[in-house]
């Protein structure tokens, strides 16, 4: 399992090893387990950033970010080796003032496991994205359908960067694997009402919220043909 291979298809898929010489990095066990003191910066200075008009929008956007990364650094190895990297939340390090590939660190040495869907599923899903759900859930008002949505939308955009590098690399197996992992763990309950996957292409069920900031638009996965007009913010559909 070459990290460095992996990292080449891009920032998201970068795991970086060992102890962070610098930072504020902080186990990711640590925020799951109620200081989401690091979650909260995270979220306030997305929010700066983009404009949100609303907190949430500003939770959305973050979490769909770290989502991505997480998927990625289980999907890419896998795809390409047919093991991944365990990432326990206890020894996975953020910082939340970091962007990748220098936000997450493994402080331990990878350990290798079998580049299953389940195993995948119990690492990313189970390990990360569902006490992601609760920690963000505790920092503000955020709707849970909404963050399944975006778990099922940065899983299928890091199983299209795969197959995408895969194909300009002559490499189409790898692409293949991805797409066959990504459409094994949609079909859990979870991620399976998040949207539909046919092949590279997904199109979800909910709207991550991006367009409400004053930059914003829709996403290519959006389930909206057009931004809706603001008095349908409510619908149950973001």
């Amino acid at each position: 399992m070459d990290l460095a291979e992996v990292a080449s298809v891009g920032g998201f898929f970068a795991l970086r090893t060992g102890r962070p010489d610098e930072g504020a990095h902080v186990p990711l066990a640590r925020i799951y387990a109620g200081d989401t003191t690091p979650l909260t910066f995270r979220v306030d200075k997305v929010a700066a950033r983009l404009g949100a008009p609303e907190r949430r929008v500003a939770a959305s956007v973050a979490q769909l970010g770290l989502a991505a990364r997480l998927w990625s650094l289980a999907l890419g190895p896998a795809a390409l080796y047919g093991e991944f990297p365990d990432l326990p939340p206890e020894g996975l390090r953020w910082d939340a003032d970091l962007t990748s590939p220098h936000d997450l660190w493994l402080v331990e040495p990878p350990r290798p496991l079998p580049a299953t869907a389940e195993r995948i599923r119990e690492v990313v899903q189970y390990g990360h994205l569902e006490p992601l759900a609760d920690a963000l859930g505790r920092d503000g008002r955020i709707s849970r359908p909404l963050l399944r949505g975006n778990a099922g939308s940065a899983l299928a955009g890091a199983a299209r960067e795969l197959h995408t590098w895969a194909r300009k690399n002559g490499r189409p197996e790898v692409g293949e694997r991805a797409l066959a992992l990504a459409a094994e763990l949609f079909r859990h309950p979870a991620l399976r009402s998040t949207g539909t996957l046919d092949g590279a292409s997904f199109r979800r069920a909910s709207c991550c919220l991006y367009y409400r900031c004053p930059s914003g638009g829709l996403c290519g996965d959006c389930v909206f043909e057009r931004p809706p007009l603001r008095s349908s913010a409510g619908r149950g559909s973001e």
